[in-house]
Formats: C-alpha cells, structure tokens, sequence
C-alpha cells in the first residue's frame, strides 16, 4: 500500500525515482509523483493513474534535473485518486515536501488549528497536514531537524515519511512509525524505500528503520537518531537475493512466475529445518512445559494468510490436541479474546508489516500472552515485536495475490505442528516419520502439478468458465479450507462473485443461490469424506449447477458417475494434501483473469502490503 523512494546522490534523481518506483507498483497505487530539487529550486510533478503518465509528463525524468528527490506512489485513503490528492505535497509556504505512507489519525484537529494559523491546504489529505506542520515548526525555529522532530511529536498515526526543505538542498529526513522504510547504503548516494526492490538495482546494504527511528542524510552520509533524539548506530544488512528474483524473468505476468516458483520456495522453507529426520526449529524457544501447559492457540491474520490459519485448526487440533482458534486480524482486537501466559498466538503475515495483524499482536503481548510470528520479511516490525519467528523463505512476491507465499506459510505450519507433538508427546514415532517424509516429497509433487499437460487442461477448463458472474466452492474438512482460497483468488483476480461454503452448510441456506449453470468448484480430496463430498455434489447437480471437482487419480472412475469434468492431483498424506490442492485453483484463478482481460498482478482497488487499519 502506497510505495515511498528517496534518493540524495551524484546521479540526476529524477529516473532513479521512476525506476524505483517502479519496482514498487505492486503494492498497489492510483497516482503517482516526484519532487526533485532543481536549481529553480523544489519542483513537484504528480499525477493519476498509471507511473508511465508520470513519466511522460517529466520525459522519462530528463525534464527535472537534480541530484535530490523524492517520489511515491498513492492508494488513496483520504480523497479519492486526483492530481490534488497526489503526493508529493507541498507545504503553504512552499518551504517543505513530504511523502507519506500511513495514517495520522488526529488530521482534522491539527488541520483545523493550522488553518487558524493561516496555513492554507490544497488536497483533501491527511499527508498535507504534515507538509504544513512541519513548515509551521520551521517558520519558528529555522531548524529544520528540529521543526521534523517538533512535528512528529504531534503526530498520532502511522507514518514513513521523506521530507525535503528549500532551504537544504542536500539533505533529506526520513522517519518512520508503524509502516515499513528501510535505508540503502549507495556508492553514489543515498536511498530510502519502503521495499527493498526498489532500490536492489543499486545497493544491496540496507538497514531497516525502528519506530521512532530517523535518518538525516545527503548522498555522501547519514546520521541515524531513536525516538529520544539519541544518535544511534545502525549496521548494514546485505541483501542476498538476486535482483532477477523481482523480475518476471519471462513470464507474462508476476503472479504466473510465483505460481511456479512454489516448488522451489516450499523446498527453501523446509529443507534447512529438516535434520537427521527430524524438525529443528532452532530459534523456537517454546519448551515442552510451556506447551502442555497451553489452553489455546490462536492463529491471527488477515486474506489468504487467515486462510493458512484456517488450515492450521486442523491440523494442529488433530495432532497436538490444543483448541485452537484463526481469528481475523482486525477483528482480533475488538472480539475482546481471553488471553494469558496460558495462550499462544501465532501471527502470520507475508510483509511483516500489515497492520491489522501488528496490532493484533501488540494486544495478545499486553495481555501476556506469547507470540510466535511466522513471516517472510526479515527485520519487519512483527518479526521484531514477536517472542519467537519463523521465517518463510519464498523471496520477493510481487504478485498482490498471493501463492508462493501462501504455500511456504503452510510448510512452516507442518513443521511447526510435528515439532509441537513431538514436544508434547501426541504423536507416534511411525506417523511423524511418514508424515515428516510426505513433507519432503511435496515439492516433487507440486512440480508434477505444474507440468505442461496439467497447465493445459487447467488452461482449458478456465476456457469453459471464464464468462460466468458466479463461483462456488465447496469441500469438506481441509478441502473447505482450501476453498477459501480458491474462492477469493478467483473475487482478487478476476473479478467474479465467488463465495465458499462448507459442503454440508449447502442444505442451510447457501443452496437457494444453485441455479441452471451456476458454476461449483468441488474440493473432495478427503478419503473418508469422498462420498459424502459427493452426495452434496449431487444435490447442486440436481439443481442446474453445472460442476467441476478436484479429487485425487484414485476416485477417476467413481467421480465420473457424479461430474462431468473433473481435474486431478497427486496424492499425499491427507493432512497435507492442501499443498496439492491449491495449486490447480491458483492456475485456474489466474487463466480465467487472463481471459476477461484482467490486471492480473495488479488487481483494482487491492494493495500487496496493507500498512493501514
């Protein structure tokens, strides 16, 4: 949500913002803009929809020469998609211009009282507060560290901001609180981002700001200070993921090339936690006391990450034998849970950074409960505000909808069950072994789903499908779970009404909405559910549906008695057979987007990183 690059250097700034920013319009966005320092002094160029009418308007950049700049791209929140809405903004007095990521929650009042001040605003958003109150502090004090500082103090919200002054021609202030900025070492300058790929091309030494963190820099240095105004010293990470891992790299479409990446990542998850044939989760400090003096899990998140937690009741419920509960991330808070030193809380989030899920955490910590955070940014703030993580190894997903990221969540959901019960003791020997040993296989198995001939026959039956308004997913078990996320692929992607329903709920209600042609996508991949799977299949049949089942090579002769068309996968133990599932319903998902002519990386009105409540 929103993306922020700052860049102080040798270079002329203007294309290395374009180019940034362009590596960050995954995030999701409506408008865009720059502010580069000319010799004319501060020159602002933004406008709505896509980067390239930015960057026709500037020439590709060549039309604004300096050295410093800042550039961002908007997901509106406050005002609706507009040039005046736009960032960068420029304060009353034309002495500040700051872009912004977050929410300030107390906008109104402050605005209000810079309005009594004589400051006057020409955008609908809460970011044009900060521009003038900064200017406001500086008016004062002619300080322009301390005018950001004094600003900041009054802020109540979330932020990454980069500010610049007319009066600094070589220096920029970046701050942060609650949404992601990270800081590039460069060799012919400086960078601030609010991802890692938009600044990868030219630096891969980074550190990543703290709440309440802020860098003073120019091109050639940097000071850092906490939230106390102490200099602080931050040591660079090195970034080891190749630049290419942020390209298509051939593929039509980001989403396409994370779909086949899943094999891969689901290996680079597992394979460093699997020693001696065992589950090692080194960095896991729950002791088996703790665990078997535990009342209850929950497993808090947000989209299809919840989706992972919904799989997650079953199978830590069926071998740890601890209640456990998905709850939505921005419901967490409010839902009043009973929470203690007797509750563990499990956050899962792709970013590391959404901020629904963060204060999901925060709570279950005052109300001390411990927190485990299974993410795949490392240094994120919920990976930092966790009692233990683990760490996903997917690499960059570009994608807004998610699936490598989806798949590696659900890996460390395995190991992290077999690593419980075996703590606890509810597990035997012989079923650890074989499902520790079904583990390693499934990324075999996943790329035998991704063959030609299976993309194929996917591709074709999206063909079949791809004109109706309506989608049903029904399963049993963790088949319904999957069914979440086959479901909201489909809403994400392509647009279409889709809706999940466990398959025994039909007969309550959701079977009214069955008539001729209605398309049903039938999950049934649970050996002693298959028939009542089936049963259900044919009360919607009976009705007009017209069905398309997903079911395992063994039931080929006996769902053809039920369906007409059918799609299979490669078999594995039951409990993990969701690895298998999901894939055909990403692909399927993904062609039937392609088809209606979608933005398939891109979808309207979603963002990748949502670092608002």
């Amino acid at each position: 949500m929103c993306g922020i690059v700052g860049y102080a250097g040798k270079e002329q700034a203007a294309p290395i913002l374009l180019d940034g920013l362009s590596k960050l319009e995954y995030r999701g966005y409506d408008s865009a803009g720059v502010c580069i320092y000319t010799q004319d002094g501060l020159k602002v160029a933004k406008a709505k929809g896509r980067l390239q009418n930015l960057s026709d308007m500037i020439d590709g950049g060549a039309a604004l020469h300096g050295n410093i700049g800042i550039g961002h791209t908007r997901w509106a929140t406050h005002g609706a998609p507009s040039d005046e809405n736009s960032h960068p903004h420029m304060a009353d007095g034309g002495k500040i211009v700051v872009v912004h990521n977050g929410i300030i929650e107390n906008y109104l009042q402050l605005k209000e009282k810079l309005i009594r001040l004589g400051k006057t605003f020409k955008s609908e958003t809460d970011t044009e507060v900060v521009a003038n109150l900064v200017e406001y502090y500086y008016e004062d004090c002619h300080n322009f560290f301390a005018a950001v500082r004094q600003a900041i103090s009054r802020i109540e919200g979330s932020y990454a901001l980069a500010i610049v002054c007319a009066d600094f021609p070589t220096t920029m202030i970046a701050v942060k609180k609650d949404s992601p900025l990270i800081f590039g070492f460069g060799k012919n300058g400086n960078f601030v981002a609010s991802d890692v790929p938009a600044i990868l091309k030219y630096t891969r030494e980074v550190c990543y700001l703290n709440d309440g963190d802020m860098a003073v820099f120019s091109g050639d240095k940097v000071r850092f200070f906490n939230t106390a105004g102490d200099e602080i010293t931050k040591e660079p990470e090195h970034i080891t993921w190749e630049i290419d891992a942020a390209e298509k790299g051939g593929y039509k479409h980001f989403m396409l090339k994370e779909i086949f990446e899943q094999p891969r990542a689901f290996r680079d998850t597992i394979s460093p936690r699997i020693k001696d044939g065992r589950v090692c989760l080194d960095d896991v400090s729950l002791t088996a006391d703790y665990l078997k003096g535990l009342k209850k899990i929950y497993i808090v998140a947000c989209g299809s990450a919840y989706y992972v937690g919904c799989l997650g009741k079953y199978i830590l419920e069926k071998y740890c034998r601890i209640p456990v509960e998905p709850v939505l991330a921005s419901e967490f808070r409010y839902s009043s849970p009973v929470l203690g030193q007797d509750t563990l809380v499990v956050i899962i989030s792709q970013s590391g950074e959404t901020a629904d899920t963060l204060a999901a955490l925060r709570e279950a910590k005052s109300h001390g409960a411990r927190t485990l955070a299974i993410v795949n940014v490392v240094g994120s703030a919920i990976s930092k505000a966790a009692d233990d993580v683990i760490y996903t190894w997917a690499g960059p997903e570009i994608a807004v909808a998610t699936t490598k990221a989806y798949s590696t969540q659900l890996a460390v959901v395995y190991l992290m069950t077999l690593h419980f019960a075996d703590l606890l003791g509810t597990i035997s020997q012989e079923e650890y072994n074989a499902i520790l040993g079904a583990v390693q296989q499934l990324p075999e198995q996943m790329q035998e789903i991704l063959s030609p001939e299976n993309i194929a026959e996917i591709q074709y039956y999206a063909s079949k499908y791809f004109s109706h308004k309506d989608a049903f997913f029904i399963g049993r078990n963790v088949d319904s779970a999957v069914c979440l996320e086959g479901s909201l692929k489909l809403k994400e992607i392509a647009y279409i009404h889709s809706e999940a329903y466990a398959a025994g709920e039909l007969k309550h209600g959701p079977i009214s909405l069955i008539e001729q042609g209605t398309m049903v996508f039938t999950l049934a991949t649970v050996p002693e559910l298959f028939d009542k799977t089936m049963s259900n299949v044919k009360e919607v049949r009976a009705r007009g549906a017209s069905v398309l089942a997903l079911t395992l090579q063994r039931y080929k002769e006996e769902i053809a008695k039920t369906v007409d068309n059918a799609l299979f996968v490669p078999e594995t133990h039951p409990m993990l057979q969701p690895s298998l599932t999901v894939l055909p319903l990403q692909i399927f998902a993904y062609y039937i987007a392609v088809m209606r002519g979608c933005d398939v990386d891109k979808p309207r009105n979603l963002a990748k990183s949502v670092t608002v409540e």
